[in-house]
């Protein structure tokens, strides 16, 4: 890791301590119900939509379960935590240099329990610190939300977040299928140790996709 990357590195690290912004609330004419009271990290990268009519409190930042790899990021090892769940979604509080509102949606994978995704979604142990002990050309890719030849499992979900459950069920497949933007998708093809053999999409998509 040359001294600038150590440098933002550590930037990032001290980050972590800063107490939660406050991004979101209950959103209107949804049933909520008591999930569990959780706080820690993005278990990954995630990317959010701006969702509104332009008018400020009409505007939300939706994080959803497609999380479309085009989006603006939020990195992985980001401070989070749940504020108030609705049947698919829930409302979080994250760390992040502007004040927004922000939800988290179970918009595909809907076969899943949200008390269950948002424990996969927010972990208590700080991705970064196993980032930072990953080869250059992993974390690398991983910190762009990228996936390179030859990463494991654990490194593309850090990367990417977890595939859709409603086109991968099972993290056992032998390829897992993901969204670049609303129309566009990618196959990451698993060889038989666990490790990424291909990417298949699209020549436009895999370039954006692979470092």
């Amino acid at each position: 890791m040359d001294l600038r990357s150590k440098r933002a590195w550590r930037v990032e690290l001290v980050a972590a301590a800063v107490p939660a912004v406050i991004l979101a609330g209950a959103m209107s004419g949804c049933a909520t119900h008591d999930g569990p009271a959780l706080s820690g990290y993005t278990c990954c990268n995630f990317h959010y939509e701006k969702l509104g009519d332009g008018r400020q409190n009409a505007i939300r930042y939706w994080i959803s379960d497609a999380n479309w790899s085009s989006l603006p990021r939020i990195s992985a090892g980001t401070p989070i935590r749940t504020k108030t769940y609705a049947e698919h979604h829930i409302t979080v509080e994250v760390d992040v240099i502007y004040t927004q509102k922000m939800t988290l949606g179970l918009d595909y994978g809907r076969s899943q329990d949200i008390d269950e995704w948002a424990r996969k979604m927010i972990v208590q142990d700080d991705p970064r610190l196993r980032i930072a002990g990953w080869p250059e050309p992993v974390w690398r890719a991983v910190r762009a939300s990228k996936v390179a030849i030859g990463m494991t499992k654990e490194q593309v979900i850090v990367s990417l977040g977890y595939p859709p459950a409603h086109e991968t069920p099972s993290l056992y497949a032998d390829q897992w299928k993901y969204w670049y933007g609303k129309l566009d998708t990618f196959l990451v093809v698993w060889d038989a140790e666990g490790h990424v053999r291909d990417v298949v999409a699209e020549p436009q998509i895999r370039s954006a996709v692979m470092p």
